[in-house]
């Protein structure tokens, strides 16, 4: 009988509580349901690594870009969706045009986003949407035609000699407060029709904002304010950053004494570098009281872009004070709501401009870069090298997937995305790129060197068609001594650093898939493909997958 009332009372407590875990459940799934910022796209930190989570599990951007003018007719789209899945992307970055979503005054039509984003879905793809709202490089094209009409309400930034330019000023208040309503009902809109599907997971805020060909507006009202004090705000970020600031802005600032209030002239001394810091502080304020208010609609992440500085220009002769290396703190101050900036790479060093892009506050994204047969080699150095969110070549819809070295670079990367994602920031991955400026380089782990070397130099390489080809590969540290190699045209070499036992060899080098994250290995190569063991290769010519598995001895 006690063993009967004992079995009931169990009984009835694992229904209880089985009751209680199931309207939990539901309650939770409720208040996702009554609000859709829970659960949204967000970033988070894993080790030194800042990753995307979307629905939960971090996704790493395979993307492209498409052409200023290529989403503004979804009937020019429609055709190019085969081509991106055949190209391996998993992610669009599409802008939003202001002059189409608000062609009149307070009359909004999203028939364009609403297409895109049934499209992406159907073609099972995320959208990275860019916002063309107040400027796309530097200039005011895309607003809309009642805003270019009424100069008077809407003023336009002017030049030394006091000629408006095809640029609106950042200093009026119905110039932001028209775009910034315009940005509330896109947010508000994405909101409503894919708060739960996430099939846009970031926004760009703006495109490669920048001052020319002055490097600061000469508008009355931007005049005032350069004469004025510096604003406290950014004072007193500067104070408290002061030993951690970029080099360069911290040797402006020191030149003055590190001088804490004053006229911008005052604090920053005279010359173009402080009309490019006056310039950068204004748009970054523009552009954060954008984003908050966006932010309060739809919380996705958002980033900036910026047009990057070519050799030997000075400020003025570029997109001054946009989100660059050196103005990076003054963006930081200004723009806290601002995820990330981002570099537009298509000229200089990609190596070089990646490593100024990515420190401890800003995380990598490509969201441009040229689309050319060097793609792949700079898709592989910047998830290797820089643990990057996502990689996006522009004019994506030009690409023609067969044979093309971005595709057969983004299938490699889609089988290893399970494995970059895992081991992101816990420093044991690393990038190369490698080519003629630039035919070696070195990467340390543990008690290991890796030389890389760019391959068509091998004697044994075949003769790339390409013009002035670039290498490419992602390594991965699995435990001591085995490591996963993906790319094309790179020979690999190793060196011991244990002083007891000075030579590296290798026990095997393995070529093959992964298959849903699982290793499938294929042939062992030996003998004439690792140069009888004394190298591992990766043809410029093909894309492969190894896992080469060392020791040490003398």
């Amino acid at each position: 009988m006690i063993s009967l009332l004992h079995n009931q009372r169990t009984r009835w407590a694992w229904r209880r509580s089985t009751a209680i875990i199931s309207f939990t459940v539901l309650i939770l799934f409720s208040a996702c349901e009554r609000d859709p910022q829970r659960g949204i796209p967000h970033l988070r930190k894993q080790g030194t690594a800042t990753q995307l989570l979307v629905r939960g599990q971090p996704f790493l951007m395979l993307g492209g870009e498409l052409g200023n003018s290529t989403a503004s007719s979804l009937a020019s789209l429609q055709p190019n969706w085969k081509k991106f899945k055949e190209s391996h992307l998993n992610t669009i970055l599409a802008p939003v045009y202001w002059e189409l979503i608000e062609p009149e005054e307070g009359s909004f039509d999203f028939n364009l986003v609403n297409g895109l984003i049934r499209e992406a879905r159907e073609h099972k793809m995320k959208l990275v949407l860019l916002w063309f709202g107040s400027w796309k490089n530097s200039m005011s094209c895309y607003v809309p035609e009642w805003v270019k009409r009424d100069f008077v309400r809407f003023p336009r930034a002017q030049d030394k000699s006091g000629r408006s330019m095809e640029m609106l000023t950042a200093f009026n208040r119905s110039n932001l407060e028209a775009d910034k309503k315009a940005f509330v009902e896109l947010m508000r809109h994405l909101r409503n029709i894919d708060g739960r599907e996430h099939t846009v997971i970031m926004i760009q805020v703006e495109n490669e904002v920048g001052m020319i060909p002055d490097a600061r507006d000469y508008h009355s009202e931007a005049t005032k304010a350069f004469q004025s004090a510096v604003p406290e705000e950014l004072m007193s970020y500067l104070q408290k950053h002061k030993d951690g600031l970029q080099p360069e802005f911290r040797a402006l600032w020191q030149k003055t004494g590190f001088r804490t209030s004053g006229a911008w002239e005052e604090v920053f001394g005279k010359g173009l570098h402080t009309d490019e810091i006056f310039t950068a502080w204004n748009f970054a304020r523009y552009v954060e009281e954008i984003t908050a208010a966006g932010k309060k609609e739809y919380g996705l992440p958002m980033f900036v872009n910026a047009a990057l500085i070519r050799a030997g220009y000075v400020p003025g002769q570029y997109p001054s004070g946009g989100p660059l290396p050196h103005l990076m703190d003054i963006w930081k101050a200004g723009a806290p709501s601002i995820d990330f900036l981002a570099p537009d790479i298509y000229h200089g060093s990609f190596v070089d401009w990646s490593s100024k892009f990515h420190r401890a506050d800003n995380p990598l994204f490509i969201p441009e870069a040229g689309l050319s047969h060097r793609s792949a080699a700079d898709a592989f150095y910047a998830f290797g090298q820089h643990d990057a969110m996502g990689f996006s070549p522009f004019a994506i819809e030009s690409i023609e997937p067969d044979g093309h070295r971005l595709t057969r670079a983004y299938e490699l990367l889609t089988q290893l995305m399970p494995v970059i994602l895992e081991y992101q920031g816990k420093g044991a991955m690393a990038g190369v790129s490698v080519d003629q400026s630039l035919p070696e380089t070195r990467r340390q782990f543990g008690e290991y060197v890796l030389t890389a070397m760019f391959e068509p130099l091998d004697r044994w390489a075949a003769k790339p068609a390409d013009t002035d080809p670039r290498g490419g590969c992602i390594i991965i540290r699995v435990n001591t001594e085995e490591f996963i190699i993906a790319g094309s045209g790179v020979i690999i070499t190793f060196q011991s650093l244990n002083a007891d036992l000075p030579i590296a060899g290798i026990l095997s080098i393995d070529e093959g898939v992964y298959e849903n994250g699982v290793w499938k290995p294929g042939r062992r190569l030996n003998g004439d493909q690792s140069h009888q063991g004394r190298h591992l290769r990766l043809p410029y010519n093909d894309f492969q997958i190894q896992r080469v598995r060392l020791y040490l001895y003398k």
